[in-house]
């Protein structure tokens, strides 16, 4: 394997535009709902969060929680509750029975900003949130969940650009629509090399080969057997799985640019297994 060749290539040019622009929506809402890959619970999170969203109180949802095990979920849970002293639901997009539970804690997280406002005289009205997270981490399937049965469009709130709009959830909820992207400033490689992994980085970043090449290095790792078993080879290697798939090119060699898209698709799909490429105790 072609171990440590992939190279993240980041271009930050949009940083401070991204920041500037989370910065502006931030000001209008009381609380924030933090998205992360629930395989990446490190990886795909930001190391200065707190300062990123001006110390808003945040409710963490650990999105794709059906691409990882419960088991191996829950440590991470407990974990991210204790450093943050936010809440932490896992969830995913197909699954509306948490809904409920996922607005009641957004608003009790809003409860304090809305009393400080109605201690200076204003009335009360539903919390505001809105939600953010990395690149593809799933912010628009949630928006889209928390939205799924209440279209109301609540429109531009006084003083708000009328780009902004609203959609209420209930009475005590109203959600900003458009999803807050945390920009992807980047500089360790093993973090970017995960977040390629589960396709948070524009693909013109990496090679599909040495992306694929790396996951099976760090799979093999972790989860080898569930590799050796769903591709049927002895030993993890691009050559072995195109073999086994019978993914040749002309002269009989192994198409390796088209089982490195498999590889990758499998993976993100969950096909291959359930798996958190972080480790629990990390940092």
């Amino acid at each position: 394997m072609k171990k440590d060749k992939l190279h993240i290539h980041w271009y930050p040019g949009h940083i401070a535009k991204a920041e500037r622009k989370l910065r502006e929506q931030l000001t209008l809402v009381d609380a924030v709902i933090e998205v992360i890959d629930a395989r990446l619970p490190f990886s795909s999170g930001y190391d200065n969060i707190a300062g990123l969203l001006q110390d808003k109180p945040r409710l963490i949802l650990l999105n794709k929680s059906d691409l990882t095990e419960k088991s191996e979920l829950a440590p991470w849970i407990k974990r991210l509750e204790a450093e943050t002293g936010f809440p932490v639901i896992p969830t995913d997009a197909k699954n509306s029975k948490d809904l409920s539970v996922i607005v009641k804690k957004a608003v009790e997280l809003s409860e304090p900003r809305i009393q400080a406002l109605m201690k200076k005289g204003l009335l009360r009205r539903p919390a505001r949130v809105m939600v953010v997270g990395m690149p593809n981490v799933g912010k628009s399937s949630i928006i889209n969940k928390l939205t799924r049965s209440s279209k109301t469009k609540t429109g531009a709130k006084a003083g708000v650009t009328r780009q902004q709009q609203w959609v209420r959830i209930n009475p005590q909820l109203d959600l900003l629509d458009t999803p807050g992207i945390i920009p992807m400033k980047q500089e360790n490689q093993t973090v970017a090399r995960k977040l390629a992994f589960v396709n948070s980085v524009s693909e013109n970043a990496y090679s599909n080969e040495l992306a694929a090449d790396a996951l099976l290095v760090l799979l093999e790792e972790k989860y080898p057997d569930a590799v050796k078993n769903y591709y049927n080879v002895d030993e993890i290697s691009l050559e072995n799985i195109a073999l086994s798939r019978n993914w040749i090119i002309s002269g009989g060699k192994p198409d390796i640019e088209r089982t490195s898209v498999y590889v990758l698709r499998d993976f993100r799909e969950g096909k291959i297994g359930k798996f958190i490429l972080d480790d629990v105790s990390e940092k």
